[in-house]
């Protein structure tokens, strides 16, 4: 009786995984490809999600543009897509992938406001030594020029 409700339960969860599995779609996209496709798709999401009005109100359509960068259309990113996530150790397999680019895309740019930061930091300390040196001409200046005016008052005054 229990190889019976086992062999039952085995025929059940069987039957019910072959139904629900897609076929592999013809213009399945490769794995390879599927990832940087999915790390444009993050990357469009986050922008989306910052610059929203922005991207609306320039008509920008970062979806098509993805699409057409990776020479796809939606309907096959789609069926590759649905075919993936029944197959789960591929899925696993190209997220993790997903995951360490944007991992490494985020050390890049994190890595390149570091030195803009310090660029910008010179720059700005430039720029206050500048300022700095121009208010003390400045300063300097303001005893020497009374003093010509002084000169300038008694010459007119000579002269009238």
């Amino acid at each position: 009786m229990k190889h019976l409700i086992y062999i039952s339960f085995l025929l059940l969860f069987v039957s019910c995984y072959n139904k629900n599995t897609p076929k592999k779609p013809d213009n399945l996209i490769a794995k390879d490809k599927m990832v940087t496709v999915l790390v444009d798709m993050s990357l469009y999401n986050s922008a989306k999600g910052v610059n929203k009005k922005v991207l609306e109100n320039r008509g920008v359509k970062l979806k098509e543009q993805i699409y057409a960068k990776h020479e796809i259309d939606s309907a096959q990113f789609a069926a590759s897509n649905y075919y993936y996530t029944y197959n789960t150790e591929e899925y696993e397999e190209i997220y993790t992938q997903v995951k360490d680019s944007l991992n490494q895309l985020k050390k890049k740019y994190k890595a390149l406001d570091v030195v803009e930061s310090k660029q910008k930091k010179v720059q700005d300390s430039i720029k206050r030594s500048k300022l700095n040196s121009v208010a003390k001409k400045n300063y300097l200046s303001q005893p020497l020029k009374a003093a010509v005016s002084k000169k300038e008052q008694k010459r007119t005054e000579k002269s009238n």
